[in-house]
């Protein structure tokens, strides 16, 4: 009831006239307050919206769009703006995680053993599908057994060297996150 008369009065105040953008102003200032500031880029899109995200004590507290970014100006869409309470889910992995074939169990793994396994799977499947030469004699070292797809989040620069390793393992399955 408090609450309600407070919005009505605050309404009210508005249309007599009264400006109540310093006091919203001031509010959102409150929310932030002693926080650090930090640019960040939504991951959703290849329009790569500039983020305004606030930290305070480790944790993200705020998430806006940056008004400075002349793709955005400030504005987001609705994934960019489910940004914080994604963030912030229960539900958000913060380690891999690994299901073994035929379990039906997910066990949690450090980076080290993720990053070493997903390499022996990639060289293994690389052995294995290696293909030398094509029906014509001709030789074309490629594997068809690998696909990757890339993300509108890396630039132009760690696209050419994702491009150049898949190359050199013979990877001709490829495409990009931005291009679809």
């Amino acid at each position: 009831m408090k609450l309600t008369g407070a919005g009505v009065a605050g309404l009210s105040l508005s249309q007599l006239g009264f400006d109540l953008r310093p006091v919203a102003a001031y509010a959102a200032e409150l929310k932030i307050a002693g926080s650090k500031e930090v640019i960040s880029i939504c991951p959703f899109c290849s329009c790569g919206c500039n983020l305004v995200v606030n930290v305070k004590d480790g944790k993200v507290i705020n998430i806006e769009g940056d008004p400075d970014f002349p793709v955005n100006e400030g504005a987001l869409c609705a994934k960019g703006a489910a940004l914080l309470s994604m963030q912030n889910s229960d539900h958000r992995l913060t380690k891999p995680m690994y299901r073994a074939p035929g379990s039906d169990k997910w066990e949690e793994k450090d980076w080290g053993w993720t990053l070493d396994r997903i390499g022996k799977l990639a060289k293994d499947t690389r052995d294995k599908n290696f293909i030398e030469k094509n029906k014509k004699g001709q030789r074309v070292n490629r594997v068809e057994a690998l696909f990757n797809l890339g993300t509108s989040q890396m630039d132009n620069e760690e696209c050419a060297v994702t491009h150049q390793m898949l190359r050199g393992l013979g990877v001709v399955h490829m495409d990009h996150q931005a291009r679809i």
